[in-house]
C-alpha cells in the first residue's frame, strides 16, 4: 500500500495557520479525490479542504478546535496502490524569514487595579506567543474576534479553552461572547499581572499606586442615545471583518477616483444576439462580466503599474493576472472570487469560470485558494441599480474598478455624414486608485482606454 500525508493547504500570504472546525470523515472511511474531508476557518473566510487522493483515512492528527499551522500534515490516506508500504514525504513547508524575536522581560510593576481595562489590540508584528500568568496560546482567529468584541487579555485568559491544551478556540470565544451579551458574565475588576512581552524596545513609564491619577483615564465617550422606533442589530463576525479591512485600506492607501462613461451598445446587442445560442451551446449563460474581463485584461497589459502591489518602498509588478470580482452574498456581505489567469482564457472559459465561482460563493463553497493571489478587482455596482460608484482598494492591490448601470440615453453619435443624435446604452465607469504609484495621468488614461475597449467590441465576433 501506499500513503500519502493531507497537509493544511496554503490560505493566502498573510494567512499562516487554521482552525479545524469540524472532521466530514473518520478513521477508516473512504474518500474520494476532491472530496471534502474538514472544514477549517481563518480570520477571513471559513472553507472546506478537499482530499489530494483517492483511498481510505488512517490517520487523524488533529482534533476539532485545534490551531494549526499551513503545510502541518492533518492526515494522512492510503491510496491502496501495491507492493511495499511506502509514505510520501510531507509536502514541505518553507517559511519566509523572520528576524529572531527579541524577547525582553520587563521588569515587574507593582500589583494594581484597573476597573476600566482597555481591548487588547495584537499588533500585526506580535508574536502569537501572547504572555500572562500562564502563557497561553491564542491563534490569530481569536485575538481578531477579541480585538472586535472588545475582549481584553485578562478576560481572553480568563476564558477557558476546549482546545488542543486547553486552547481557547473560536468556538469558546464566540459563546463567551454570547454569553456576556446575554448577562451571563460578569467582568470582575481585574488585577493586572506583570508579563513578559515579545518586543523589540518598551519604555514603560513608572507607575504610583498611591496616587490616584497614575493612571490616565481614556476620555469618555459620548453616550449614544437611541430614540424612537428602532431595531438593533449585531454585526456578524464577516461584516466585522469587512469593515475592518475597508478601514485599513483607507488608511493604507491614498485613494483617488477618476470617471468616464463608454458607449456599450456593441456589447449590448450582441449579447442579446447571441445569448441562447451561446448557453445551448457552451452550456452557461453569457452575461456582462466576462466580457468586462476580457477587454480589462487586454488593456492591463499595456500598464503594467495597474497591476502590481506595494512592499515599503518596492513597486511589485504582476506578472499573472487574477481578477477578483465582488460578489454579493444571500446574508448581504460581499466576497470576492478571484479568477486565476484571467488573460489566458477566453470568452466561454471566462464565462464558465465567472459563473462557476459566483454559484460557489452563493453556495458558502468557495475554497481557500478561490479568493486568494487578486491583482485587480472588478465590482458591478450597476447590479443594484447604481449610476457609479467610488469603491475602496481591496489590498494589496493598487487598483479597483467599478461599472453601473446601463442606461439607454439620447446622445451625440459622429458619423461620416456629421452628428446626429441617437438612442445609445451608455454606462459609466469609475476607478480608484492608489496614488502613491498611480498617478492621475496614468489613473484616468488606462480607465479611457478600458472604456474605448468596451465600445469597440466586434459585433460580428463568434465566441
Amino acid at each position: 500500500m501506499a500513503i500519502v500525508d493531507l497537509v493544511m493547504p496554503k490560505l493566502g500570504e498573510s494567512i499562516i495557520e487554521a482552525t479545524i472546525l469540524s472532521w466530514s470523515k473518520k478513521v477508516g472511511d473512504a474518500v474520494k479525490q476532491d472530496e471534502t474531508i474538514l472544514e477549517i476557518a481563518t480570520d477571513k473566510v471559513d472553507s472546506e479542504v478537499p482530499s489530494t487522493h483517492a483511498g481510505t483515512i488512517t490517520e487523524i492528527l488533529f482534533n476539532v478546535n485545534d490551531v494549526v499551522p499551513i503545510g502541518t500534515v492533518i492526515a494522512r490516506i492510503d491510496t491502496g496502490g501495491g507492493g511495499t508500504t511506502t509514505t510520501e514525504a510531507p509536502a514541505t513547508f518553507v517559511a519566509a524569514p523572520v528576524a529572531p524575536v527579541v524577547q525582553e522581560v520587563v521588569a515587574p510593576l507593582p500589583t494594581q487595579t484597573i476597573e476600566n481595562e482597555l481591548p487588547y489590540l495584537p499588533s500585526d508584528n506580535a508574536t502569537k506567543q501572547v504572555g500572562g500568568g500562564n502563557n497561553k496560546f491564542y491563534s490569530p482567529l481569536v485575538l481578531n474576534i477579541a480585538n472586535s468584541e472588545g475582549i481584553s487579555l485578562t478576560e481572553l485568559e480568563n476564558i477557558p479553552g476546549t482546545g488542543n491544551e486547553g486552547r481557547v478556540s473560536k468556538r469558546d470565544i464566540l459563546q463567551y461572547v454570547a454569553d456576556k451579551k446575554a448577562g451571563k458574565v460578569i467582568s470582575p475588576v481585574t488585577t493586572v499581572q506583570p508579563i513578559a512581552v515579545a518586543t523589540t524596545t518598551i519604555v514603560t513609564p513608572e507607575v504610583t499606586t498611591t496616587a490616584p491619577t497614575a493612571v490616565k483615564e481614556q476620555p469618555a465617550q459620548p453616550a449614544v442615545v437611541i430614540n424612537g422606533n428602532v431595531e438593533i442589530i449585531e454585526m456578524d463576525r464577516m461584516r466585522k471583518l469587512i469593515a475592518k479591512h475597508m478601514v485599513d485600506s483607507k488608511h493604507t492607501s491614498p485613494h483617488v477616483t477618476s470617471f468616464t462613461e463608454a458607449d456599450v451598445t456593441n456589447m449590448v446587442l450582441w449579447r442579446d444576439r447571441v445569448k441562447k445560442q451561446f448557453e445551448k451551446e457552451v452550456g452557461t449563460k453569457i452575461t456582462f462580466t466576462p466580457m468586462f474581463i476580457e477587454c480589462i485584461t487586454r488593456v492591463m497589459k499595456r500598464y503594467p503599474m495597474i497591476n502590481a502591489s506595494i512592499d515599503g518602498d518596492r513597486i511589485i509588478i504582476k506578472k499573472d493576472f487574477n481578477i477578483g470580482m465582488a460578489t454579493a452574498l444571500p446574508s448581504g456581505n460581499l466576497i470576492v472570487p478571484v479568477i486565476k489567469g484571467a488573460d489566458m482564457l477566453n470568452l466561454v472559459g471566462l464565462s464558465k469560470t465567472v459563473n462557476n465561482l459566483a454559484d460557489c460563493a452563493r453556495n458558502n463553497k468557495l475554497k481557500p485558494d478561490d479568493t486568494q493571489g487578486g491583482t485587480f478587482t472588478l465590482t458591478n455596482v450597476g447590479t443594484f441599480g447604481s449610476l457609479m460608484g467610488t469603491p475602496i482598494i481591496n489590498q494589496p492591490q493598487v487598483a479597483i474598478l467599478a461599472v453601473g448601470a446601463i442606461k439607454k440615453r439620447p446622445v451625440v453619435v459622429e458619423t461620416p455624414e456629421g452628428d446626429t443624435i441617437g438612442i445609445r446604452h451608455m454606462m459609466y465607469l469609475s476607478m480608484s486608485y492608489d496614488h502613491r504609484i498611480v498617478d492621475g495621468s496614468l489613473g484616468a488614461s488606462f480607465l479611457t482606454a478600458v472604456a474605448k475597449e468596451f465600445e469597440k467590441w466586434d459585433m460580428h465576433r463568434e465566441w
